[in-house]
């Protein structure tokens, strides 16, 4: 039986909203429409999308399967308006870009601006959000372009590298540890590091570091990467930090880098990607891509000339 994709929308709303009262709302129709509505989908298919409660509306294992497919449907009919909205080129056209906070923060300002010079009549706007947000952007088709710091695992989705990312140990400039020859990883155990929240990619590699050297490290959580900069500054305590976003502190010697013997941390920030079926990726995106290998090829040679 073929899906009436109206009442198919209507589901989905029901599920993006949180609710048929909200989604009533957004839509500008009235609650029993929907319901009724979705009660004609579930006939039709012959399958229970979802479970009603008095206190709530839980999706059902057939509900997630076919809410999962409402969305890539839907991305899909987004793609297509914009790409002909964009038929007449970049003079018109539209940049969405999602990125996970350190990529967000320290790299994407610089590539936004090289973009905006290059076209600047095209429209601009980014997000940031925690790498699992950015995943649904991007599947939704909401962000033509996507940038994680740990991607999630994701059947349909491939993580292009883009470029590296070291991860350094940071402490106030007039600390014990620093200016000295480089210390063992277990002397840091006598210290408190500053932390964000838990699944912060960062806070989990340092973690994951030292626990390998069979260092537990002691936490204090204080926010985000400037909160916890500013307070190894401050002396509140010690931290590991990507280096390129402890670059403008460091450079005003109001934080530096503690020097530790065989701790090296390195990741990989990366570009998301649909496998497995083509999407097309809009002008803007495509050429926003384009800069962004530009930069990353700039720093590999950058790095292995020792020029900046």
């Amino acid at each position: 039986m073929a899906i009436n994709l109206h009442h198919l929308r209507l589901f989905a709303a029901v599920v993006d909203h949180g609710g048929f009262t909200k989604a009533a709302e957004q839509l500008g129709v009235s609650q029993p429409a929907i319901s009724k509505s979705l009660n004609e989908l579930e006939r039709r298919l012959s399958v229970r999308l979802i479970d009603r409660t008095s206190r709530s509306a839980e999706l059902t294992h057939a509900g997630r399967i076919l809410h999962a497919r409402a969305r890539e449907l839907f991305g899909l009919e987004r793609v297509a308006e914009r790409e002909l909205r964009e038929l007449r080129g970049l003079k018109r056209g539209r940049l969405r870009v999602a990125a996970s906070p350190t990529v967000a923060t320290y790299l994407l300002p610089d590539a936004l601006a090289r973009f905006h010079r290059r076209r600047p009549t095209v429209r601009v706007s980014a997000n940031q959000a925690d790498d699992k947000t950015v995943l649904r952007l991007f599947l939704e088709s909401r962000v033509d372009v996507a940038i994680s710091e740990d991607p999630p695992a994701h059947e349909l989705v491939e993580a292009v590298p883009w470029r590296s990312d070291e991860l350094i140990v940071i402490a106030p400039p007039d600390h014990s540890l620093v200016n000295r020859d480089p210390i063992a990883l277990e002397d840091l155990a006598d210290f408190s590091f500053l932390v964000n929240e838990r699944g912060c990619p960062i806070r989990a590699a340092g973690e994951l570091a030292l626990a390998k050297r069979g260092v537990r490290m002691r936490t204090m959580r204080v926010g985000g990467t400037e909160a916890i900069k500013r307070g190894v500054a401050a002396g509140l305590g010690l931290s590991i930090v990507s280096k390129t976003a402890a670059a403008d502190l460091l450079s005003l010697g109001r934080i530096a880098a503690v020097p530790v013997r065989g701790l090296a941390i390195h990741r990989t920030l990366a570009r998301l990607r649909l496998r497995g079926r083509a999407r097309g990726i809009s002008p803007a995106g495509r050429e926003f891509e384009l800069l962004l290998d530009e930069a990353s090829n700039a720093e590999v040679a950058s790095d292995a000339t020792g020029v900046a």
